[in-house]
């Protein structure tokens, strides 16, 4: 008998189960706003050193004990700019999106906060801080949780109903389950499906996202240089998931970052993949909430716990 083990390779396999999405659509399209921008890395905030992930130099590595000037505009580029400009096209093509929400960078910009609530955008939450727990206490990271749940409805009114941590700890999951409420976790990127998971006495569902369709690709080495690539790319991975969903539908998330797609060559890219969506039949374009209450409906927690799993 083959013991546990701390993770699962296999999934659905063979038997992958039919989405049954709304008006029998082939795909469930969904895109992501990450809103970080005031809640990373920054002395200011106590950090022992700048921000250096995800922005316009790649290789740039943190500047200890002091702030790192270039990289701080450029963060502010995407709440000054970039998120507004993402706002406006999402708008005129009506489409409805999730924000995974820092919470201590909504705070710092209660005119967006006002925006998003004037929208029928999901406001999900990425957490207290956009910094790594890989090596954060697991006090810390819990209490880093509470805060922003805590945050989160005091900014926004209400508590979030999804959870993408992004640079998680191997607690991060049970943690999540055990202090919150939310109908879904984002923190995976296993499958084209959601699926159940077990995360210490609950079952929690997972609705997994994307790094390969997402704008970060334009912050690494050897990543996307033009948006011209990022459309491609996008096109690609809906034609083969569209014509999948003809017999067993998936699910298709896009992801943002405001001050990376929020830039004019980057945004075209995307506009242009809007419109090459606008010309299919059978996408249900949605939030992750949305995903998340209709696999609810669908597909159920299982009865029984799911197979326990070893810690290591």
């Amino acid at each position: 008998m083959v013991p546990p083990y701390a993770r699962d390779l296999i999934g659905y396999g063979r038997t992958v189960p039919h989405a049954q999405w709304p008006g029998q659509a082939r795909i469930a399209l969904q895109i992501v706003i990450n809103y970080e921008e005031g809640g990373e890395n920054c002395v200011l905030h106590g950090d022992a050193a700048s921000e250096a992930y995800l922005q316009e130099v790649p290789g740039l590595t943190p500047l200890p004990g002091v702030r790192n000037i270039q990289v701080e505009s450029m963060y502010e580029y995407g709440s000054r700019a970039g998120f507004w400009r993402l706002m406006r096209l999402f708008e005129r093509y009506r489409m409805p999106v999730t924000v995974y929400g820092v919470a201590m960078a909504l705070e710092r910009n209660p005119e967006a906060v006002a925006a998003l609530l004037e929208s029928e955008h999901e406001i999900a939450s990425h957490g207290l801080r956009w910094i790594d727990y890989q090596n954060i206490p697991e006090a810390v990271e819990r209490a880093h949780i509470r805060e922003a749940l805590a945050l989160h409805e005091k900014v926004t009114g209400a508590k979030p109903l999804g959870w993408y941590t992004g640079r998680v700890s191997p607690q991060t999951r049970r943690l999540v389950a055990e202090e919150t409420e939310v109908l879904y976790d984002a923190d995976s990127y296993a499958d084209d499906l959601p699926y159940w998971e077990q995360a210490g006495a609950k079952s929690q569902l997972i609705v997994p996202y994307t790094l390969d369709n997402n704008d970060m690709k334009f912050a690494t080495l050897h990543g996307l240089s033009t948006g011209e690539e990022f459309y491609t790319y996008l096109r690609d991975a809906f034609d083969v998931l569209y014509e999948e969903g003809e017999e067993r539908p998936r699910m298709m998330s896009v992801g943002l970052h405001c001050r990376l797609a929020g830039r004019p060559g980057r945004l075209a890219g995307l506009r242009r993949f809007l419109d090459y969506v606008a010309g299919h039949d059978a996408v249900w374009i949605c939030r992750r909430v949305d995903i998340a209450r209709h696999w609810r409906a669908h597909f159920p927690a299982p009865s029984a716990p799911l197979m326990p799993k070893r810690a290591d």
